[in-house]
């Protein structure tokens, strides 16, 4: 019986899968939203593994128990449960190496049993919830952030089955997806922690390193909004790189100027020196594409070179 849980939808399932509502947390840092500083809401953390979530439901022909929550401090906590029949797993705390969870929070890396109750390669300190909701095969999925794991992702069955490989590298693909969307939105969360100490400090004279740090800021924040796949998470970091730039206009007055984001993008790299071949390797665009931009930068800020281009740029405080 290999991967019987996993194929082409049936037209019966597929209509069922698709009205489920699936609802898992993971760990969130904490909310940036302080008025009058550089922060930004961090989206939450648990609508990124939702969206991972629905994904995995619709690939279950077989119906499947999908679960999970945040790790914090070692600990992982079952938030939020799919298909189950009673709410024992609901909310229920799951300690390091105890259980399956247990285990894959310090192994880092999946772990499955065909039979829950008579496994001996986990301990059974959460048999009652576990065999009172009637499960059996489950696999449970490390979502792991900076050497951490920051998730559990679960799929389980009511039917002893063997773990397949095609079930294994499915959940493993969504753990890769989503440990890659939290690590940007740690490193965003580093950054903006940045942006705040030089906007606090701002009565102090500008320094050269300060000026450099913010450009640098600048410039890695508009390269994460091309990494990551959450929109509202792209726009805010958008939204950010513009009131960053913006801090070095001081007193100068508003511009009716507008640089589209390539445009903007372009400029960001010429302002640190790149060559045209440089920045087209780097937003992953043909050389040609880029002096378009630049032409079209030149133009709206009537510079005649790429560096009056920066510069007045800079004056208008479209680029820090």
């Amino acid at each position: 019986m290999r991967d019987f849980v996993l194929g082409s939808r049936a037209t019966s399932h597929e209509t069922r899968h698709e009205e489920v509502e699936v609802a898992v947390t993971c760990a969130e840092g904490p909310p940036y939203c302080a008025e009058g500083s550089a922060r930004l809401l961090r989206p939450r953390d648990d609508d990124a593994l939702r969206a991972e979530l629905r994904v995995i439901a619709k690939e279950f022909v077989t119906p499947a128990v999908v679960f999970g929550g945040p790790v914090a401090e070692g600990t992982l906590k079952i938030s939020e449960t799919l298909g189950t029949r009673t709410a024992g797993l609901r909310g229920l705390s799951i300690s390091p190496m105890l259980g399956l969870g247990g285990r894959a929070i310090i192994q880092l890396r999946p772990q499955s049993v065909e039979d829950y109750a008579t496994a001996r390669t986990i301990t059974h300190d959460y048999d009652r919830p576990v065999i009172n909701e009637g499960l059996r095969s489950i696999i449970a999925v490390p979502v792991v952030v900076g050497g951490g794991a920051r998730a559990i992702i679960y799929a389980a069955f009511r039917q002893s089955t063997p773990i397949g490989g095609r079930i294994l590298d499915m959940l493993g693909r969504a753990g890769d997806r989503l440990a890659a969307e939290i690590n940007i939105r740690d490193e965003v969360d580093r950054r903006v922690a940045l942006i705040d100490t030089l906007v606090e400090g701002g009565q102090a004279p500008a320094t050269s390193a300060l000026i450099e740090g913010i450009r640098e800021i600048h410039t890695e924040l508009r390269g994460l909004t091309r990494t990551t796949p959450d929109s509202a998470l792209a726009t805010s970091l958008h939204a950010l790189a513009d009131k960053l730039a913006g801090l070095s206009r001081g007193d100068a007055p508003a511009t009716d100027v507008t640089l589209s984001g390539r445009e903007v993008d372009v400029l960001t790299y010429i302002a640190l020196g790149c060559t045209n071949a440089a920045v087209a390797q780097r937003l992953s665009i043909k050389p040609e594409t880029v002096k378009h931009y630049l032409r079209g930068a030149m133009g709206k800020l009537d510079a005649r070179s790429r560096v009056e281009a920066v510069s007045r740029a800079r004056r208008l405080g479209l680029l820090p």
